[in-house]
């Protein structure tokens, strides 16, 4: 997730997403529904509806409520062989990102195993619930072929993760600047398919009546599964889009130094242009 950063023509303020649902708590039930999510989304929608998902329809859809597996944190243990370190995929602001293997019979590593991604907040991380919460109430609702999946969510005491499906080439930060032999130049040809499936993915996120505001987007947040097909992750700091009685200006600028839209910085105007 990205950096936090402030700037002098806006105030501070502790909150990073508005007007979203707050995960309850629930350890009886292992998908999140109308009685884990408050009210402001349990009757309508604050997306507008859109019809097919990434899968029957590539214009894909926005979902009433999160449809999310809730994993326990034993499982999520046996899943990545009690976090090792030789199955750390990644390290970012929230945490490490773990990979890991689902079945049917359990979290074991084996043939017919589900490959997982698991993030782990870092207990000493700068960011943690807020981001953790916004990634549940944004992409646990979002559907499209550009957009990576996210399948379910951890939260045991101290304990927040997130489990996505597993993205094999990584992330395109890692193709344009990594190093090492194993890191081979992009044909401009595969090029060209990441920009336009990037591209798709955020023209999803700014087409609903209210527009979801990515305020992230930069290499390391594009993923890239087996045949290179773009999806955008890391959602701790989407935002609602402006409506006719809510102001437009943010009251704290939130982004990576560096990727931010200059005019979003200087005068926390936040659009969908800014991403």
């Amino acid at each position: 997730m990205g950096i936090c950063f402030s700037s002098d023509s806006v105030n501070q303020s502790p909150t990073t997403t508005e007007q979203l649902s707050s995960v309850a708590t629930s350890q009886t039930t292992g998908n999140i529904t109308s009685s884990t999510v408050n009210s402001n989304v349990s009757g309508n929608s604050q997306f507008s509806a859109a019809s097919g998902g990434d899968e029957a329809n590539p214009s894909g859809q926005i979902l009433p409520l999160p449809n999310l597996r809730m994993f326990t944190f034993s499982e999520l243990k046996a899943a990545t062989r009690n976090f090792r370190s030789d199955t750390v995929l990644g390290e970012g602001g929230f945490g490490k990102v773990y990979k890991g293997w689902l079945d049917e019979k359990g979290t074991t590593k084996g043939g017919s195993a589900t490959v997982i991604a698991v993030k782990k907040l870092n207990t000493e991380s700068f960011q943690g619930f807020e981001e953790w919460q916004s990634e549940v109430n944004f992409l646990g609702r979002l559907s499209h072929p550009n957009l990576v999946k996210l399948l379910g969510y951890c939260w045991e005491d101290k304990e927040l993760l997130l489990i996505y499906e597993f993205m094999q080439k990584g992330s395109l930060e890692n193709h344009l600047f990594g190093r090492g032999s194993a890191v081979l130049p992009l044909p401009w040809d595969t090029r060209l398919k990441i920009l336009i499936g990037a591209a798709r993915g955020l023209a999803f996120l700014h087409a609903s009546d209210r527009k979801v505001i990515y305020r992230d987007f930069k290499a390391s947040n594009i993923l890239l599964d087996g045949s290179y097909n773009a999806k955008i992750s890391d959602f701790g700091l989407a935002k609602m889009g402006p409506t006719p009685s809510k102001s437009h200006v943010t009251t704290r600028v939130m982004g990576t130094q560096g990727y931010a839209a200059p005019e979003y910085v200087a005068t926390g105007n936040l659009q969908s242009k800014c991403g």
